[in-house]
């Protein structure tokens, strides 16, 4: 049985061969990583053609700046996992931005029902609320739970993605939640 740094290091060296302009070792790195790419952007965006979109313009910007990974900071997975969910989140945010200009438009707008809109803007405050305390974390705190919750990882297998010891992924994720939870609770 492999060791379990094994892929990971095995990963990092073709996304190096790849910064280096080898088409071969990237698609090997596309091969191994479009996959979990599009689960963490389709539970993000939780839509299927929008997640298939971004996940494409992921894999490309992988290509194009994969001279910025550093393997000293973690592992080419972490890395464009980290990419795939920066993309995810603008792109939630964009759409947020489309739907709150509707929702101006439809208060606006004598035929919609007022309850329909209030309702719209209360629920796009929660999720923008929760997207706010969320970015406010530190990284060390923050990836570990986007890991976690948005592309349904377990400890260990988070702990694997970063490099990390599985028990301080734990105490990152249990900081992380409580500083979220006071976060939310501050906002209320």
């Amino acid at each position: 049985m492999p060791h379990p740094a094994e892929p990971n290091a095995r990963l990092d060296t073709l996304l190096l061969r790849a910064a280096d302009g080898d088409r071969e070792a990237f698609a090997h790195v596309y091969d191994a990583l479009a996959q979990p790419v599009m689960g963490l952007v389709c539970r993000i965006l939780r839509d299927a053609s929008q997640a298939e979109e971004v996940t494409q313009d992921v894999m490309i910007e992988v290509w194009r700046t994969a001279d910025r990974f550093r393997p000293d900071l973690g592992t080419a997975k972490a890395w464009v996992l980290t990419l795939a969910h920066r993309r995810a989140v603008d792109r939630v945010r964009t759409v947020q931005a489309s739907r709150d200009r509707e929702v101006r438009a439809g208060m606006l707008s004598p035929d919609r029902d007022f309850d329909q809109v209030a309702e719209t803007v209360e629920s796009g405050d929660e999720r923008r609320r929760v997207q706010d305390c969320l970015a406010a974390l530190e990284r060390l705190q923050r990836v570990p739970l986007v890991l976690a919750y948005y592309q349904g990882l377990t400890y260990l297998e988070v702990a694997r993605s970063l490099s990390t010891p599985e028990g301080t992924v734990k105490s990152r994720m249990r900081k992380g939640l409580e500083q979220l939870r006071a976060c939310l609770e501050a906002g209320s």
